[in-house]
């Protein structure tokens, strides 16, 4: 029963996957390029059987040839974009206005101690035997 519960998981947690990978390639637009893919594999199979493969290819690409799928694919990106452009309109913000973050705390002076220190003091060597820790 157990093995079944985890087959099962690993089969949900791939589709989950792959539906989430094939929304992600819509949204960047990427059914729009395999189509068009598709349109110019079609096209250059379809003009070499006419004519040499160096022609079919250049007919392909030049632009003033393209098939219905082209014409298909021309289509809905257009409609995307204009879509996307009517969508661009400003928001209102309903929300309050910005305030003012302090995160830094206000420079304050501070005023050493000063401390009477002189170079003799260093010049002295240290005790011998050095002292011994409890501890240690």
């Amino acid at each position: 029963m157990t093995a079944a519960l985890t087959s099962l998981a690993t089969v949900f947690r791939c589709v989950g996957r792959i539906a989430t990978i094939f929304a992600l390639c819509c949204a960047i637009g990427l059914h729009w390029i395999a189509l068009q893919s598709l349109a110019w594999t079609t096209m250059i199979i379809d003009y070499s059987k006419r004519a040499p493969l160096r022609q079919a290819v250049s007919q392909t690409f030049d632009g003033t040839h393209p098939c219905s799928l082209c014409h298909a694919v021309n289509t809905g990106k257009n409609s995307e974009k204009k879509s996307d452009l009517q969508s661009s309109t400003p928001k209102i913000d309903m929300i309050c206005g910005p305030r003012e973050i302090h995160l830094v705390p206000p420079f304050r002076r501070f005023k050493y101690a000063l401390d009477g220190f002189s170079f003799s003091d260093i010049r002295k060597s240290p005790p011998v035997p050095p002292p011994r820790f409890f501890l240690s």
